[in-house]
């Protein structure tokens, strides 16, 4: 009995060695792992650093259907929008040196007027032509992993990036492309916190590097969204400090 009970324990003891091995959930990434993918995702260092200028030309679509002529230029840490109707040009810009500025002729100014100092800065944050995120090492904003998140059905990587001045974003990035499909903003806008949510596809290259053709934005929670579809993009343009300055300033 004792001598059947040591080969039965011999014969399960070998039959461990037949079994399949459990396989091991992967580990999960770092924030520097996922940043360093979507760079190379975007385009990489090299194409980032070549592109000194960009043009988007397309159309501004608010709720209802209602549109204006949309053109974005970057440059040198500078932005400049314009969004025209019937020959009324709103233009907001944002000159790269800390100074933000407005015309908006639908509100009945033809002047020019700077911005608040709140929202000369969320300009500023779209002014880089690498982004948030890509800038976060350079300015001193600390990127966090959060984990996962649902996006449409797809498990996306959720990082934040927290600034020095207390703006907070948050990325969803998709797994399989590495690029940013969603952006939650958190900012103060003159004394207030302010949330809002942007919906980003359709990439394309322009210079090399990669930009969504497609924005989708609002307050989160609202289905009052506008959209940016962008139809031409044009790399390192023609952009003087002149386009960004304040005008009579």
């Amino acid at each position: 009995m004792r001598i059947a009970s040591r080969a039965l324990a011999a014969l399960l003891l070998a039959g461990t060695a037949y079994l399949p091995a459990q396989a091991q959930p992967a580990a999960e990434p770092t924030a520097a792992d996922l940043v360093a993918k979507n760079l190379a995702a975007r385009g990489g260092s090299a194409a980032l650093a070549a592109l000194k200028s960009v043009s988007l030309d397309g159309k501004l679509v608010f709720p209802g259907g209602f549109e204006l002529t949309y053109n974005e230029v970057r440059s040198g840490g500078a932005v400049r929008v314009d969004a025209a109707l019937q020959g009324l040009a709103l233009v907001q810009a944002y000159d790269g040196k800390g100074g933000g500025w407005r015309i908006n002729p639908f509100e009945g100014r033809k002047d020019a007027e700077p911005m608040s100092d709140d929202e000369a800065r969320s300009f500023a944050d779209a002014a880089p032509i690498a982004g948030v995120l890509l800038s976060a090492s350079s300015d001193g904003s600390a990127v966090t992993y959060l984990g996962r998140e649902d996006f449409d059905g797809t498990n996306c990587y959720k990082l934040k990036v927290a600034q020095k001045d207390g703006d907070e974003f948050v990325y969803l990035i998709d797994p399989d492309s590495m690029l940013e499909v969603k952006i939650t903003e958190t900012r103060k806008l003159r004394g207030a916190v302010q949330v809002s949510e942007s919906e980003l596809g359709d990439y394309e290259a322009v210079g090399g590097v990669m930009f969504p053709m497609s924005i989708e934005s609002g307050p989160q929670g609202s289905s009052q969204r506008q959209r940016v579809i962008i139809a031409k993009a044009s790399a390192n343009v023609a952009a003087p400090a002149s386009l960004f300055a304040q005008p009579g300033k």
